[in-house]
């Protein structure tokens, strides 16, 4: 039985996309195996499985690129990190090691290629982080979501790269919108809006929402995924708004009864909506919060046609009520936009690449 190691962690983007390949894996009789850290969302991902998924936790660090006494230490932490993914390289013997990228992932990734076992690395935005670009060196193959991000790769790696897309979870698109309706306890009579703000909530997506609940309500129901610790006491009974600190199995059933969703840029987050053809407006994280990746994402869906996207300096209450006042005026013009776009099939592509892959050493 052939054996891989997934890896990547922090945030659950770097994990929801090793979720569909594993699931695929699992039932082509692949033995999957985890790698993360202790304490990120990948280790509580992982534990609720079905069928359970044996997890490492190993040791992490991180490189910042500003002052901070931390940069002391964290290097001794990667060290013991690498040693640690380089034990349980050795128990598990796998075939070959997927990388969905962090900090979590680069000790896996190196660990693996002192033991010359290949290792296939993922990026899921435009322009890759830092700890992706200090795993290529250690990668067989680079695959990417878009095929425009060639552009940001050195020479010597764009022999590596492979457009794949970005996978899919396949249960997303088995929603049922009466169920997700029921779970909210919403009806028939009004529109629903789903506001997600990223896997740990977005302070001021939350408040720029709750700011315009007064002007929505009427017109609108709206569900609220606001992150640990963010729902709003004051507003739990309000009716025709409901809050979750997180949405997990019901979240497809959720998104089949959206008619429309408020969301951040993350590459998962947008690929997801544009595979279930859901109208949409993305706030992106302004460069000053991030590295620009989500700015970048939501250009190019929305040059496509198929997103809407308020930028961080114009991300102001009155611009996202009338934005959400517009698209819900014409709701039947964005979905036909989705017909003319064909997705990749990301899963069939970069499980075919494992398996080719997966007794070729680096």
């Amino acid at each position: 039985m052939s054996k891989i190691i997934f890896t990547g962690g922090g945030s659950a983007g770097h994990v929801t996309p090793n979720l569909a390949l594993m699931k695929k894996l699992s039932s082509e009789k692949w033995e999957v195996f985890y790698v993360g850290s202790k304490s990120g969302q990948e280790s509580s991902i992982i534990a609720h499985l079905k069928p359970k998924v044996q997890y490492f936790a190993i040791s992490t660090g991180k490189l910042r690129r500003y002052f901070s006494w931390r940069n002391f230490i964290d290097p001794f932490k990667i060290i013991f990190g690498i040693l640690g993914a380089w034990r349980i390289c050795g128990q598990v013997k796998p075939s070959i090691v997927f990388s969905k990228g962090s900090f979590v992932a680069f000790p896996v990734v190196v660990a693996a290629w002192v033991r010359h076992i290949p290792v296939i690395i993922h990026e899921s935005d435009f322009s890759p982080g830092l700890a992706n670009r200090l795993s290529f060196p250690f990668a067989s193959k680079i695959c990417t979501s878009f095929a425009e991000s060639a552009k940001y790769f050195s020479d010597k790696y764009k022999k590596k790269l492979v457009y794949t897309g970005l996978p899919i979870r396949s249960e997303l698109l088995l929603g049922d919108a009466k169920l997700g309706r029921e779970f909210c306890g919403f009806d028939l009579k009004k529109k629903i809006i789903l506001v997600q703000g990223g896997g740990l909530g977005a302070d001021s997506v939350n408040k720029l929402v709750r700011e315009i609940l007064p002007k929505l309500l009427p017109d609108f129901q709206i569900v609220h995924s606001c992150g640990k610790d963010k729902v709003d006491e004051n507003l739990k009974n309000q009716k025709g708004y409901v809050q979750f600190e997180y949405i997990n199995e019901e979240m497809p059933h959720i998104l089949a009864a959206a008619d429309l969703v408020v969301s951040r840029a993350g590459s998962n987050s947008v690929y997801e909506l544009v595979a279930l053809k859901k109208p949409h407006i993305l706030l992106p994280l302004s460069k000053e919060s991030s590295r620009g990746d989500q700015i970048l994402n939501a250009k190019h869906f929305e040059a496509l046609g198929l997103s809407s996207a308020i930028y961080p300096e114009d991300q102001t209450s009155d611009n996202l009520y009338r934005q959400i006042e517009f698209l819900a005026q014409n709701l039947d013009e964005a979905k036909q936009k989705f017909a003319d776009y064909t997705m990749l099939d990301s899963v069939a592509i970069i499980s075919a690449l494992l398996k080719d892959s997966a007794n070729i050493g680096i």
